[in-house]
């Protein structure tokens, strides 16, 4: 069982680091002139907010808008490509729990999703001085934040396909 979840995983993550121009560089170059760009001038009109640089205000928000965008994309674009490629049968058809396939493409989505996140950072703080109060807290904030929203994301595609095969929200009449 956990040789097949740790399969899944160096799978995913091979995945997006053997293409890292495409799916880890342009974010970060993206987020980065994003910051650059809209707050550095929207920040100097805007001022400081309760003492506080309009920059340093939105630094944390785009990180974790970059994490959970790209922890998701992987994994979408993983079951996408499995199912273009009918590879998908060979994988449910395998004597492994479905939880357990699920855990490895949300593995590979969140170390995607971590890695570019980290990347921001590193690319932001040439630019931009901040500190990091605790580097646990951030380490858990990304992490957490990755995987929370990617169960929840799936969670709701999994509500929607099932409530219109089953019929289960019926509509008003």
């Amino acid at each position: 069982m956990w040789i097949a979840y740790k399969t899944i995983v160096i799978k995913e993550v091979l995945r997006f680091s053997r293409i890292w121009v495409q799916t880890i560089f342009p974010p970060i170059i993206t987020t980065s002139l994003y910051l650059l760009i809209f707050g550095g001038l929207m920040g100097e009109r805007i001022g400081q907010m309760q003492g506080i640089d309009y920059l340093q205000y939105i630094i944390p928000g785009i990180i974790l808008m970059t994490v959970i965008t790209n922890s998701y994309a992987n994994t979408v674009s993983s079951f996408f490509l499995a199912k273009f490629n009918h590879s998908i049968e060979e994988l449910l058809v395998a004597p492994v729990p479905y939880w357990v396939i699920l855990l490895g493409y949300i593995s590979g989505g969140v170390a995607r999703g971590f890695i570019v996140g980290l990347g921001v950072f590193i690319a932001v703080s040439f630019f931009v001085e901040f500190t990091i109060d605790s580097l646990f807290i951030t380490f858990m904030t990304f992490l957490l934040t990755a995987i929370f929203f990617h169960w929840q994301v799936l969670l709701m595609q999994f509500l929607h396909n099932h409530s219109t095969t089953y019929q289960l929200c019926r509509p008003l009449s």
